[in-house]
């Protein structure tokens, strides 16, 4: 009788596991029908200068669509390397990442897509298969529309360059997450304001800067490393990355070094306190890159506007506190 109950159970765990095998290699990658937002690119250059700020500056795409990790710290220091794509993102146990080819080159590049299909991933963070990628790591939804405009507008103008880049690698765990993760679905309501903050020094830019552009928010809140989902306060930090040998070693960092992005609220322990005044923030941004193997983009931020910076302190300044301590900001496990 025991030995008939052992084996029944055995068998329903079998046909659960099965079950939720199938189920996942079915689902993980889906498609969805959301309509293309009706914009269309402009060949105005006042736009396309807007493009071209927004893409080398606080959107900071400049800095992972490039070939190479050799590229990656080239732009970073302001170089002006293609955004042809194809460098990976390790994402640990869940699969790789490789950044796609931004140049409008008709066979492997952004001009095989059309303009909704193109504003549609910035917006509903829908690939043009239909399929959803990874929204925290590119959180366009809720721009301007005349951003995003002028975001594709300036990509369409670059020198077209053929690069076949790999498909992203999923691992069985990676594709569950996939499933049952929300920052893998599309983002079907999004609110953008109706007209892009003038770039002054407003907290409402600095608020649109932090969470729709520069993506402070995304960083600087710590998140599941799984399911990338926040589990902790906004702007307190806490969020970890794991060593990247490769990128480590090619800068000349510790290959073994954990990094924890640090609270920037305006609590009296947060990294923000240490800077009394707007000029002091600014003149650490304009510094760029101190830590060699931060995961920060700084190139892309050291070149923001006097607006924008001041406009990002003055948002920031003007959070609630958090008490909240996210530990040692480099640390080895």
């Amino acid at each position: 009788m025991f030995k008939k109950i052992i084996l029944g159970i055995l068998a329903l765990l079998i046909v659960l596991i099965g079950g939720m095998v199938i189920y996942v290699q079915l689902s993980w990658d889906k498609t969805y029908d959301i309509p293309y937002p009706e914009l269309k690119v402009s060949t105005d250059s006042t736009v396309i200068e807007r493009g071209r700020y927004l893409v080398h500056g606080p959107a900071h795409c400049s800095n992972c669509h490039v070939s190479s990790l050799e590229d990656m710290i080239a732009a970073d220091a302001g170089q002006p390397i293609p955004l042809k794509g194809g460098v990976d993102f390790p994402l640990g146990p869940i699969g790789k990442l490789y950044t796609r080819n931004l140049t409008p080159d008709p066979t492997t590049g952004i001009a095989r897509y059309s303009d909704g299909q193109l504003f549609r991933m910035m917006r509903h963070a829908v690939k043009p298969d239909g399929s959803a990628t990874l929204s925290v790591l590119m959180p366009f939804w809720n721009m301007a529309d005349e951003d995003l405009v002028a975001v594709i507008s300036y990509l369409r103008s670059m020198e077209p360059i053929k690069n076949e880049v790999k498909d992203n690698e999923w691992t069985f765990m990676g594709k569950a997450v996939r499933v049952m993760a929300s920052s893998f679905k599309p983002i079907e309501n999004p609110t953008p304001p109706a007209f892009a903050p003038k770039m002054q020094a407003t907290i409402e830019r600095g608020e649109y800067i932090s969470r729709y552009v520069a993506n402070c928010v995304g960083c600087h809140t710590n998140r599941d490393l799984m399911t990338f989902e926040a589990i902790g306060p906004e702007y307190a930090g806490g969020m970890e990355f794991e060593p990247w040998p490769e990128f480590a070693l090619a800068v000349g960092g510790d290959p073994e070094l954990w990094m924890r992005t640090p609270n920037i609220t305006p609590h009296p322990n947060s990294a923000l306190s240490k800077f009394k005044t707007v000029e002091e923030w600014k003149e650490r941004f304009r510094k760029g890159r101190q830590i060699k193997i931060s995961p920060m983009h700084w190139g892309p931020f050291s070149r923001m506007s006097d607006e924008d910076l001041e406009a990002l302190y003055l948002y920031l300044t003007s959070l609630e506190p958090q008490d909240y301590d996210p530990g040692e900001l480099m640390f080895k496990k």
